[in-house]
């Protein structure tokens, strides 16, 4: 369930720690501090550790330190010093990958548990591509496009990455399957839909951000409460 004052929230379509990323140097700030711990879990098949690099050399630019904390399996989620580590950061990053991997690894785990604890404790919260979009639930399935169980971490929300590179078939497709109020966020990469700690969200970054609710276009004020 979504805490009453939580920190701010952004929700990156993807092509994280680029240029065109500009809204990171206003989370950093926002943070209150210089380091980012940043979660490459759900490129654990995919070179993780060029992930973390990636992270570092971005965000060195903008003024700040990346620590890469490998929660890459199961047992890394269950770690103690991993759960603590994420529950005393002021800037958690979750990077993109299989959104899949991220959900088995952190569902219901201490990582998880801490993660929570610290956005409700007013820590800024990103993630990117798959770490976008098993925040919300239901998740989209980047296999076809429908819907199953995500994180939760924002009810009845769900998260479309890359929005500027899929089909208008497949956006359709998906758009179909949603019933029951449950909104689709579609962000472009290199963008994100941030939710400030008051609640007001807006679209900041390189592209768009289109809000639909049960496959209707809709405008951000749909995203209120």
């Amino acid at each position: 369930m979504t805490p009453a004052h939580p920190g701010p929230l952004a929700l990156v379509g993807g092509a994280e720690w680029r240029e065109r990323c500009t809204f990171d140097a206003d989370l950093l700030a926002m943070s209150g501090g210089t380091e980012v711990l940043v979660l490459p879990t759900a490129a654990a098949y995919e070179h993780p550790a060029r992930s973390v690099e990636a992270a570092t050399a971005h965000f060195a630019s903008l003024g700040g330190t990346v620590r890469g904390l490998m929660v890459l399996a199961r047992p890394d989620a269950e770690d103690a010093a991993n759960a603590e580590a994420v529950r005393a950061a002021r800037f958690i990053y979750l990077g993109g990958g299989s959104p899949l991997h991220l959900r088995s690894v952190l569902k219901d785990s201490a990582v998880w548990q801490a993660l929570e604890e610290a956005w409700q404790a007013g820590a800024v919260l990103a993630g990117s591509s798959a770490g976008a979009m098993v925040l919300g639930d239901p998740m989209v399935d980047p296999r076809g496009g429908a819907f199953t169980v995500g994180l939760g971490l924002v009810e009845r929300l769900a998260v479309l990455a890359h929005a500027d590179h899929w089909s208008a078939e497949k956006l359709h497709r998906t758009f179909g399957l949603a019933t029951g109020g449950v909104r689709i966020v579609a962000v472009d990469e290199q963008t994100a839909l941030l939710r400030e700690p008051g609640g007001l969200w807006r679209a900041v970054g390189a592209g768009g951000v289109s809000v639909y609710v049960d496959g209707q276009p809709a405008g951000l004020d749909a995203l209120a409460g």
